[in-house]
């Protein structure tokens, strides 16, 4: 049986962490999203949002960060094991829908 939940050891929470990936880890560009990798090195896969005022209002923000963990919860086979992974939206993303989000993220190569 899958494992479709989001538990609090998978978040990425700490401004630190962040800023550790956002300093050394791998980018990977779509039309509406910078996606950030990193080996961890702790065997899970563990998912950080982002969502700047550039995006929409804090509405906008919250529903694209909503659709994006949804996205990560029922895909996590598909991100590499013993990664962390920032996902930052770019200005246009509010416009999504769960659809088009997974449509646009499917095809990322992320190993």
């Amino acid at each position: 049986m899958r494992n479709y939940t989001f538990s609090k050891n998978e978040r990425l929470l700490k401004r630190s962490q962040f800023v550790n990936l956002n300093r050394l880890g791998r980018r990977v560009h779509t039309s509406h999203f910078v996606i950030i990798l990193k080996e961890n090195g702790l065997g899970i896969t563990r998912l950080g949002i982002t969502a700047t005022k550039r995006t929409g209002c804090a509405a906008k923000r919250n529903r694209i960060k909503r659709l994006v963990r949804e996205y990560f919860r029922l895909n996590k086979a598909r991100f590499p094991q013993g990664y962390d992974v920032v996902i930052a939206a770019k200005k246009d993303a509010n416009k999504l829908d769960f659809w088009d989000l997974q449509r646009e993220l499917d095809h990322i190569k992320f190993s």
